[in-house]
């Protein structure tokens, strides 16, 4: 794995910038895509990256090198998708809710309870839907999405308090991602939703900043999470897809048939790593119990509910009139 820090990140020069994407003809060098992940290596979205430019550099014999950094080394969430947008980063993996502050509309696909089952999720990001999103992120934001990741079925945890219902949340300093839609859903809760950057957490959660948070599975279990949290609330709040985006003027000067390589490799990653994920989703809350959390499962349609009261319309101006009815209609 390639190492760069933040700092050389940010302060590389505009001239060496644009030389990552002169072509390879003209330099006889390989076209390096630089993409970034906030997960920890261990993750299977940092290791499909892995696997996926090992396969691209196969098959286009060297003259695309993807180079991955995960574990948020270059920046927030917020930090990574905005480098993508200005071009100083070439590929980021991030949830949707991330991405909605350059398309609004697409944060409604990591909302909580929009999905009936991964299932619905499928269908949805396999239907027209999806190219309406992809064609607003390029024409608006200079963005586009070449891949889509399942990251996993949400869950609160909790450090010292046990969550067994709902009115267990008054008060409760939940971490959420730096986006409104969760912000929105913890205070239907009656949390007190604290925003903070992912690579802040276990410090955040060790030193008692904040209560909880909310994660898949396999997150709670690579970031080791369960070494400053004492309870598993299997809430089954948020499906959760993850989009891989690239800058589209990097993307628009390799060429079609190099392009179509990358997509099919960061594809055939993806579904290692769904099908990675679906795996361990099945055994960790046992792990997790094993490794010393308490292990719950709510009325989960008590937490429904006032989510489902007030989320929708609070942020139906934001995601386009009737769009919710027409993702539960799919």
């Amino acid at each position: 794995m390639t190492r760069l820090t933040k700092r050389d990140f940010l302060h590389g020069s505009a001239a060496a910038g644009a030389a990552v994407f002169m072509p390879a003809i003209a330099r006889a060098q390989a076209v390096v895509l630089r993409w970034a992940d906030g997960q920890p290596a261990a993750h299977p979205s940092p290791q499909s990256a892995l696997k996926a430019a090992a396969e691209v550099k196969e098959k286009t014999g060297g003259r695309i090198e993807i180079q991955s950094f995960p574990n948020g080394q270059l920046g927030s969430s917020r930090d990574m998708v905005e480098s993508v947008a200005s071009g100083a980063l070439t590929m980021v993996t991030e949830g949707a809710a991330q991405l909605g502050q350059f398309v609004p509309q697409l944060s409604i696909i990591e909302a909580p309870y929009i999905w009936k089952d991964s299932a619905h999720m499928t269908r949805a990001l396999k239907s027209p839907l999806m190219d309406e999103l992809n064609k607003a992120l390029v024409e608006k934001r200079g963005m586009r999405m070449i891949g889509v990741n399942y990251y996993g079925v949400r869950h609160l945890t909790s450090g010292k308090k046990p969550i067994n219902s709902v009115e267990d949340m008054k008060g409760f300093k939940l971490r959420v991602p730096e986006v409104d839609t969760f912000r929105a859903m913890a205070e239907a809760w009656g949390a007190r939703p604290t925003p903070l950057n992912f690579s802040e957490l276990y410090l955040a959660l060790s030193q008692g900043a904040v209560d909880g948070q909310e994660n898949p599975l396999p997150t709670i279990a690579s970031a080791k999470l369960a070494e400053v949290q004492k309870y598993l609330v299997l809430t089954a709040h948020i499906i959760t897809p993850r989009l891989v985006i690239v800058n589209e003027a990097a993307w628009q000067k390799i060429p079609q048939a190099d392009r179509d390589v990358v997509v099919a490799a960061v594809d055939k990653a993806a579904t290692w790593q769904d099908n990675e994920i679906l795996e361990q989703e099945k055994g960790l809350a046992d792990s997790l119990g094993k490794a010393g959390m308490t292990v719950t499962t709510p009325d989960n349609e008590a937490f429904r509910k006032p989510v489902l009261a007030s989320v929708p319309a609070k942020f139906e101006s934001k995601w386009g009139k009737g769009l919710w009815d027409r993702i539960q209609a799919l």
